[in-house]
């Protein structure tokens, strides 16, 4: 399953923009093998430059990216998230982000980390310093937030996605079932004149039967013959209509629900 097949790209994109605009948090979403499906949003310097810049920060980023959750400290000290999309009990993807610190930096701790990664350290508490400060609250309810408010956007647009097709399917199988009504309508007119042939068919047997007398008897037997066929047709007939009377009305209120769908 693709996460394009649940919401569309570009508002996973305004949604994750907005939440980083609002909260300082970064963020970005991967699909369920891992690759980056959106642009990122408020990544720093000191992350992108600098950490991941570096073959062994790189190294460390990927591995957090892919086995940490929920909300934990990386490898550089900072605090992250990752939020999972879930539809039904799939999970699909996930939301990662939050390369921020949930208290003033400890310098002596960060140059440390710059060591270890092999980059200046100068340049590494520099970046540091345009890295926003929240609360580990505020970070977790953030987190928590983002993943409630995404994963609730996914399954209501799928779902209406779902109800948009089977409008679509409704109303092209009541515009098929008003051309077969209108077909079967058709034929019932046609039924009323083979009727109606029958019924002189068999006055006229009579007739004749009548004024042939005793040699007419077998125009007798015609005459009746035609007669209970042409009630037969009759009673037939007068099923289909009320049959096709019924189908109708069925399907005008399925016309009816339709429209209500849509204006919903």
């Amino acid at each position: 399953m693709e996460v394009s097949n649940f919401i569309s790209l570009e508002l996973l994109q305004t949604i994750q923009d907005n939440f980083s605009d609002a909260t300082g948090l970064a963020a970005i979403a991967v699909d369920a093998d891992g690759n980056y499906i959106t642009n990122g949003s408020n990544f720093t310097d000191f992350c992108m430059k600098y950490t991941r810049g570096s073959q062994e920060g790189l190294k460390r980023c990927i591995k957090c990216d892919k086995e940490c959750s929920g909300t934990y400290f990386c490898h550089a000290g900072l605090m992250d998230f990752s939020v999972d999309l879930i539809f039904g009990d799939k999970k699909i993807g996930k939301i990662i982000g939050g390369q921020v610190l949930p208290e003033s930096p400890d310098t002596e701790k960060f140059s440390k980390i710059a060591e270890e990664l092999n980059i200046p350290t100068n340049e590494y508490l520099e970046a540091l310093k345009k890295v926003p400060v929240r609360s580990e609250k505020s970070i977790r309810s953030s987190a928590n937030l983002l993943g409630t408010v995404v994963n609730a956007i996914l399954n209501f647009e799928y779902e209406k996605g779902k109800s948009g097709e089977a409008l679509h399917i409704l109303n092209d199988e009541i515009s098929n079932a008003n051309s077969l009504i209108e077909d079967m309508n058709l034929k019932s007119k046609e039924l009323d004149k083979v009727e109606n042939k029958q019924k002189m068919l068999s006055l006229n047997a009579s007739i004749e039967s009548a004024r042939a007398g005793e040699a007419g008897r077998g125009f007798s037997i015609v005459a009746n013959e035609f007669g209970q066929l042409a009630a037969l047709s009759g009673s037939i007939n007068k099923s289909i209509k009320t049959s096709l009377s019924n189908i109708t009305s069925s399907i005008q209120k399925l016309s009816d629900a339709k429209e209500q769908l849509n204006d919903f």
